[in-house]
């Protein structure tokens, strides 16, 4: 495809996924499914303007018409604002010829063995349980005309399931994330469910207000997720941001998150994530003339103090910083108590299982709402009290954050709102006052 290209500049970017997927339903499996997508993009870059063109069905005939195409498609733009000569490398990639990455549906053999177990004792406890397990292997090849050769491959899947009573009055989600399902307890899944729903079997009716909160692992993963989609330095440094400085600039070096560690390696074990970057567009976040720069292990918070926001090179060029790229991954650091520890200290406040519905409001100002489900109890002198009723809740992520008064141990966390950021681990957290604005009808 290089060979082909008459641009200045030229970037090729070649994904393959395979997919597998399972889905139960009335404690009995319904579906399941393979899929493989395949996708080729070409980035051509003609003076200081950038255009592509992306297909996934791409014969060899039409190669040549893909890469005219994209270098015709530069005439009539503007010149690129971010416009950066591209990263340059002659170090060989050993692995680049490499087959691609595969699942398939065996992937699940193990895994729904376990749950037809689970099926067993749902019926047993008249329950109802529902569920999806999906699993993916992607693999990414990016080529430039400067030199660059760069390959990753990854697996990584999710299992989600929620417990129901027969009149649907209770139920209690779960989920977890995993790279190859054989660490996947469906027991130990519907062991908290259970548990759960017998909480739910005393209903107590609170009102709107500011309430201390646990927030299982899911939730805290949430909000952090959305915390880490508004750091960008270009729209701190533009004032357009929550991390914009009132003087000018961005608020590196303030502690706005209490004590919170939160950082991203593409190297974490588990959630490991594409060591480079790779765009077919620009954005505040990502710029392609980046395309294949050496994403590393950034502390974007550090005992509560930003450290760090995502600065393409054009930027980092601007802002005389250094260039900081997104990386598809995050963590919250946390070494402290299990939940069961943190619920037994709590003299009186809510348990929070998950999110939903998650919108911003103000960008600005990071001011978010959304929704509690399935599972909200109010705990009182270290015991689960009952369920109470679902809440709608008015929220900076940041100031969040800020009230943190313990950190739990971090693992492996779903978030359900972002469930396609599979790459993710969190503890649970203690919330001093957040802010439930109005009791919701939601089940």
């Amino acid at each position: 495809m290089l060979a082909l290209s008459r641009a200045d500049a030229c970037v090729v970017i070649g994904r393959r996924d395979s997919t597998a997927n399972l889905r139960w339903a009335n404690n009995t499996a319904t579906t399941n499914g393979v899929a493989e997508e395949v996708s080729l993009s070409i980035v051509s870059i003609m003076g200081r303007r950038v255009a592509s063109v992306t297909r996934t069905h791409f014969p060899a005939d039409d190669l040549e018409a893909m890469v005219r195409e994209s270098e015709a498609a530069c005439e009539g733009k503007p010149e690129a604002p971010d416009f950066m000569p591209l990263p340059v490398s002659t170090t060989s990639v050993v692995d680049w010829a490499e087959p691609a990455g595969s699942t398939d549906i065996r992937i699940f053999d193990g895994f729904a063995h376990r749950l037809a177990g689970v099926f067993g004792r749902a019926r047993a406890a008249n329950l109802q349980t529902f569920g999806y397990g999906e699993h993916q292997a992607s693999t990414t090849w990016l080529a430039s005309s400067t030199g660059l050769r760069r390959r990753h491959a990854s697996r990584i899947g999710k299992v989600e399931v929620t417990a129901k009573t027969p009149d649907f009055s209770r139920s209690s989600w779960g989920g977890t994330v995993t790279e190859a399902f054989a660490d996947v307890d469906p027991d130990a899944l519907f062991d908290r469910l259970q548990r759960r729903l017998d909480w739910s079997s005393r209903i107590i009716a609170l009102p709107a207000g500011h309430y201390q909160v646990l927030l299982e692992p899911s939730a805290t993963a949430d909000l952090a997720v959305a915390t880490y989609e508004l750091m960008a330095r270009r729209d701190a440094d533009e004032g357009r941001s929550p991390f914009s400085s009132p003087g000018g600039g961005a608020r590196l070096g303030e502690r706005l998150f209490g004590g919170l560690t939160m950082y991203s390696d593409p190297t974490e074990p588990g959630i490991g994530a594409i060591p480079f970057h790779s765009s077919v567009d620009s954005g505040s976040m990502s710029s392609v003339f980046d395309n294949g720069l050496d994403a590393t292990r950034t502390e974007w918070i550090e005992d509560g103090y930003l450290r760090a926001l995502v600065t393409p090179r054009y930027w980092a060029a601007r802002a005389h910083a250094g260039a900081i790229p997104y990386v598809d991954n995050l963590i919250v650091a946390g070494e402290g108590p299990s939940l069961e520890q943190m619920v037994a200290s709590t003299k009186r406040g809510l348990l929070v299982t998950c999110f939903w519905y998650i919108r911003t409001v103000d960008p600005q100002t990071a001011l978010m709402t959304g929704l509690t489900r399935d599972g909200v109890f109010l705990v009182e002198n270290g015991e689960i009290a009952g369920a109470v009723n679902n809440f709608r809740w008015n929220m900076s992520p940041i100031g969040a954050f800020a009230q943190t008064s313990e950190i739990g141990r971090t693992g492996m966390a779903l978030p359900r709102e972002h469930d396609e950021f599979l790459r993710a681990k969190a503890p649970a957290t203690r919330i001093d006052d957040f802010n439930m604005s109005s009791v919701s009808e939601a089940t």
